[in-house]
């Protein structure tokens, strides 16, 4: 290298990668400042970029994996359970499985034919809504419109419908496309699932031995951080949707509103999407009760609902969450926002139980003192599993 290119360079100051140290030091140091900080922050953005790219190419594969663990943070402490009871961890695994689709196969099966069977009354009821409200059209606001007109614009509308039948029909066969990614999908969730439930603790193990031996350590207590804080969040939610389920419920069913109970359902489910989950499905009973009982009704179950969302926003959130996942809600309505946009309703599903993964486990991967904060944010998760050292099992 000429003496001259050799002696530009300052060995001694890794802060300077000018080729002209005066050059440099001329620039003001904001500037400077400024343009370190850009291009780390590019790099940051283009690695999310990638990895936001490379999970859209394999969503089939990642949103099974996702939704598995967040199953395996809800179903995890139950079989460590019936394995500390002395049930074979295989046993406890299927058994637990089982229940779990047999609970929820018959919630969805329950919603679904309560509906079936409400659906002919209401429809009755919205038709005679309907008839009404032309009606009272007619003889108010549109009193100034002859019948013919107003049925001129009805057929008009009607032919609109049939026109566009074929396109809404043939959008609804394209979706049916998608059922074999959807059966895949289960498949692999379920299958993910099992393992999980039976040697998670050793794959994470088997995992983890990625990282060089200084780190492995802090890496592996940030990552138990984590889960712990996705096993407080779900089973934080599990208690919130229930609690939301039997208030609005009962409410519901007191004041004689149809289909309480599949509505109910309806809000237990809608309450894993934290915010939006249960505003939506509490606003469907509000439309069936101004449909089924009128505007009174509505207002009446409309303030029920707003009751229910003060209470578990007050009461309930701050109590059962608890400090491992208390995050603002500013970052709540982000997360679900940004989720969203990005993967719809499995996105605004799986972005706040991420948001709180990622906030504990940095918050012991940061800190001074790892042990401290992770005694701070966990949670307890059972006892390591017993038996048999296998290839996934750690070995130091």
């Amino acid at each position: 290298m000429p003496e001259g290119l050799a002696g530009s360079f300052d060995r001694s100051s890794p802060k300077s990668l000018s080729l002209d140290p005066e050059a440099d030091a001329s620039v003001h140091p904001i500037v400077r400042k400024t343009a370190a900080w850009s291009w780390r922050l590019l790099i940051i953005l283009g690695a999310l970029v990638a990895v936001i790219w490379v999970v859209s190419h394999l969503e089939v594969i990642v949103v099974p994996v996702l939704l598995a663990t967040m199953v395996t943070a809800m179903l995890l402490p139950l079989v460590d359970f019936l394995d500390r009871l002395g049930l074979p961890r295989g046993a406890a695994v299927a058994a637990v499985i089982v229940g779990s689709i047999v609970v929820v196969g018959g919630l969805l099966t329950f919603v679904v034919s309560q509906f079936i069977q409400g659906a002919p009354a209401l429809v009755d009821q919205v038709t005679l809504s309907i008839t009404n409200a032309r009606n009272s059209l007619n003889t108010g606001l549109l009193s100034h419109f002859s019948n013919d007109q107003i049925k001129s614009a009805t057929d008009t509308a009607i032919e609109a419908l049939k026109n566009n039948q074929s396109k809404l029909t043939s959008g609804a066969l394209s979706t049916a496309g998608t059922i074999t990614e959807i059966v895949t999908g289960a498949l692999l969730m379920l299958f993910t699932l099992i393992f999980l439930l039976q040697g998670g603790r050793h794959i994470f193990a088997f995992v983890t031995k990625i990282f060089p031996t200084n780190v492995r350590p802090r890496v592996r207590d940030a990552s138990r951080a984590g889960f712990h804080s996705l096993i407080g969040y779900v089973r934080a939610t599990f208690l919130v949707a229930f609690v939301d389920a039997v208030g609005i419920g009962t409410g519901l069913a007191i004041m004689g509103i149809p289909l309480a109970l599949p509505l109910a359902s309806l809000v237990f489910l809608g309450a894993f999407i934290p915010l939006v989950g249960a505003v939506l499905t509490g606003g469907l009973a509000v439309v069936v009760a101004l449909i089924a009982k009128g505007w009174v009704y509505a207002l009446i179950t409309f303030g029920l609902i707003i009751a229910v969302q003060q209470l578990e926003a007050h009461v309930l959130q701050p109590l059962v969450m608890g400090r491992a996942v208390s995050l603002h809600p500013l970052a709540v309505v982000l997360a679900i926002t940004a989720g969203g946009v990005t993967a719809g309703i499995v996105g605004a599903l799986l972005a706040v139980p991420i948001v709180a993964v990622v906030n504990s486990a940095m918050r012991v991967l940061l800190a001074d003192d790892p042990a401290a904060e992770e005694a701070a944010l966990a949670a307890d998760v059972g006892p390591p599993i017993e038996g048999e050292s296998d290839e996934l099992s750690p070995k130091d």
